[in-house]
């Protein structure tokens, strides 16, 4: 999967380091992967959902919330948002 764009990945993890990990982990997995649906990404990330048309990984075990655009077709996965839990539970980037 190509991953477009890893900014807000880095972006977050300098404001939330204990999320790099986590995060450096999930962009090297996805851009070696070759998702067809939600069900192949599940096969990778059980607790992936798909919410609103938008594809919602767990990251450093459910502590935050990585908002995707999935477009199977194109092999490409948009990062959309990531945000800590009290911030996905806001409901602000449904919007």
């Amino acid at each position: 999967m190509r991953v477009i764009s890893r900014r807000p990945l880095r972006e977050f993890a300098g404001k939330h380091p204990q999320a790099k990990t986590s995060l450096d982990a999930w962009y090297q997995a996805t851009r070696h992967a070759t998702w067809k649906s939600l069900a192949d990404v599940r096969r990778m990330y059980p607790h992936a959902d798909l919410v609103e048309g938008l594809t919602v990984f767990n990251i450093a075990g459910n502590r935050y919330r990585l908002i995707t655009s999935i477009d199977y077709r194109k092999q490409t996965v948009y990062i959309g948002s990531v945000l800590t839990h009290a911030e996905y539970d806001k409901g602000g980037w449904k919007q």
